[in-house]
């Protein structure tokens, strides 16, 4: 689909992002499923051919590029499979704040790691007992001298496994009223003493993306890993969620083009009562409404794509388009299934696997209640 805010040098990207792709990551998926991870090395690839962060500043090693460039980058990676998120994640909502929030000694410290793919981001919210009310995290960071002491625990974190850099929500402030005002953003190596991994998250889906708990016992950050201003750490999340829950939507739009086009050409080769099932009438309804709802979800999506990249606030239509497109996508998942019949059912055929990947985006980067909670909010109601 021609949209208005590719051009064509995004087009020549993308062409050699699929080349890249058909040859690193096509033929090495359903093992990386097996193992339950993506390499490392695929990462370090994705860094030596241009593919990680490109909208970074050239002075730190990027491309300047725009965010369509990422929209087609993360239309690619769903296209190989869901499990790729950890790398929409690093390039476009983990590595944002680092560039937005971070001081001059901190980008140059970390920026061009990220683009070569020698460090991989992980952002750590969740807590086993506070989700999508972030102010009511108890994840502490208590000053001592040129230090913080960080204690508490973090869950469901996307790149746990990998992450060389982890942003940390925390409270530096546990008496602040209200409570938002006490939470700030801390960056935490990978070999900080006191910070270890627990066990690496067994999933329904998105088996090959490494999801994991956290631990902080006393771990010791210095206090130049602050990122941002002490207690304006909620404020940089609602300020970034915009792009986060806009790339949950390209690729459930994504995933849902492909369960189609993949259920379209197997209703056409699969034969029932002497005739192929896409010569039935039912079928041929169901795949009309399926493929008008994708259209409808895609149109939706490119227009929001152009205005944020004009630099729009487009919160409630955003927060419409990841409740909307994630909950459109897990439907097309379900009908998809069951016009594969019983195979559909079977591990071989690709649309078993994105059935089970697909529920969790409804799920992550804010719950879709939270998604209409927000909308009912802008609304003014």
């Amino acid at each position: 689909m021609t949209t208005r805010y590719l051009q064509e040098e995004h087009q020549i990207f993308r062409e050699a992002f699929r080349k890249f792709l058909q040859k690193e990551a096509y033929p090495h998926y359903e093992q990386w499923e097996k193992d339950r991870l993506i390499p490392r090395e695929f990462w370090k690839k994705m860094g030596d051919n241009g593919f990680l962060c490109p909208w970074v500043d050239e002075k730190y090693g990027g491309l300047h590029a725009d965010f369509a460039y990422s929209t087609v980058l993360l239309e690619e990676l769903e296209r190989v499979g869901s499990s790729m998120v950890g790398i929409g994640l690093h390039n476009d909502i983990v590595v944002p704040y680092i560039a937005e929030y971070g001081s001059e000694e901190q980008k140059e410290r970390w920026l061009s790691s990220c683009i070569s793919g020698d460090i991989i981001t992980a952002i750590a919210m969740t807590e086993p007992g506070a989700g999508s009310d972030l102010a009511g995290i108890r994840m502490t960071a208590t000053r001592e001298g040129d230090h913080y002491i960080l204690n508490g625990e973090k869950t469901f974190i996307t790149n746990g496994i990998h992450a060389d850099l982890v942003i940390v929500v925390c409270k530096t402030d546990t008496k602040a009223v209200p409570a938002h005002k006490g939470i700030s953003l801390i960056v935490v190596e990978r070999d900080t003493p006191g910070f270890s991994r627990g066990k690496k998250l067994d999933k329904v889906g998105l088996h090959s993306q490494d999801t994991a708990e956290l631990i902080f016992e006393d771990a010791k950050v210095p206090v130049s890993n602050l990122l941002g201003e002490e207690g304006k750490g909620f404020y940089c999340l609602m300020q970034q969620l915009q792009q986060e829950r806009l790339v949950v939507a390209i690729a459930a739009v994504t995933a849902a083009e492909e369960m189609l086009k993949m259920t379209i050409e197997y209703v056409k080769n699969r034969q029932a009562f002497g005739r192929k099932i896409s010569d039935f009438q039912t079928v041929q309804f169901r795949i009309a409404e399926m493929a008008t709802e994708v259209e409808i979800g895609r149109t939706f999506l490119d227009d929001l794509i152009e205005r944020h990249i004009a630099k729009e606030n487009v919160v409630k239509k955003v927060s419409m388009a990841k409740y909307w497109t994630t909950e459109m996508a897990r439907k097309v998942a379900t009908e998809c299934m069951q016009l594969h019949g019983g195979y559909g059912y079977m591990e071989e055929y690709e649309i078993a696997r994105r059935y089970r990947d697909i529920p969790v985006a409804s799920i992550y980067a804010g719950t879709n209640e939270i998604m209409k909670t927000i909308i009912v909010k802008e609304m003014g109601l």
